[in-house]
């Protein structure tokens, strides 16, 4: 079994350093681009079944990538594996969110979560309890998951050697990979950040 867990394509709203967590932003141009081209480059890998957050930026890089790798695969949506929710700290840039932006990216577990909305303890346990569901299949069926930064991150922080190094250093690029093999209902990650188009193409908008 394996799945392919994918951060969506570039939005505007990622371009400017915005938390967009539950804003429902379409891909840019930039975005589209990007998806495309792993796409592309994607071709000869066949997913059996796609399952993506419903956010608009997700389901769009998710179908942009299945159709350039001439893949059919049906696209279901589960709302376990949205991205974070801001609260009222939605729509700002890291800088506007100030002591809350900084303790999120650099003491994530110790952070008491964004007003009227979510701390990454909560995306841990949604994102985490839909990979173990998926991983207790043990179908030996191939999948691309779509979804966002901070919920990739927290999806597989379980399976990692050091889980308290949460970000791996930085955000997740857009439409980056990280790869997990399953069997038995063991896993383990394989790859972590993977681009499939040029690296020199890789922007990273929220470096800590």
């Amino acid at each position: 079994m394996k799945i392919y867990i994918l951060r969506h394509g570039e939005t505007t709203l990622n371009s400017k350093g915005v938390m967009q967590g539950w804003l429902d932003e379409p891909l840019n141009e930039n975005g589209r681009k990007l998806a495309v081209l792993s796409g592309q480059a994607m071709k000869g890998i066949r997913f059996d079944h796609c399952i993506s957050s419903p956010f608009k930026r997700a389901t769009k890089t998710a179908e942009i990538i299945l159709r350039e790798s001439g893949n059919a695969a049906d696209i279901t949506t589960d709302d376990r594996i949205r991205e974070i929710n801001f609260g009222s700290l939605e729509g700002k840039s890291l800088s506007e969110m100030g002591d809350d932006g900084f303790k999120f990216y650099m003491d994530p577990f110790h952070f008491s979560g964004f007003p009227n909305g979510e701390k990454i303890q909560d995306v841990c346990e949604r994102t985490q309890s839909f990979l173990k569901e998926l991983i207790a299949k043990d179908d030996g069926k191939t999948y691309l998951i779509s979804t966002h930064g901070c919920a990739m991150r927290a999806m597989v922080n379980y399976l990692k050697d050091n889980p308290s190094d949460y970000w791996y250093g930085h955000a997740p690029y857009n439409c980056s990979f990280t790869i997990v093999e399953a069997q038995g209902g063991k896993a383990r990650i394989t790859d972590v950040d993977k681009v499939y188009y040029d690296s020199s193409l890789i922007v990273d908008h929220f470096k800590k």
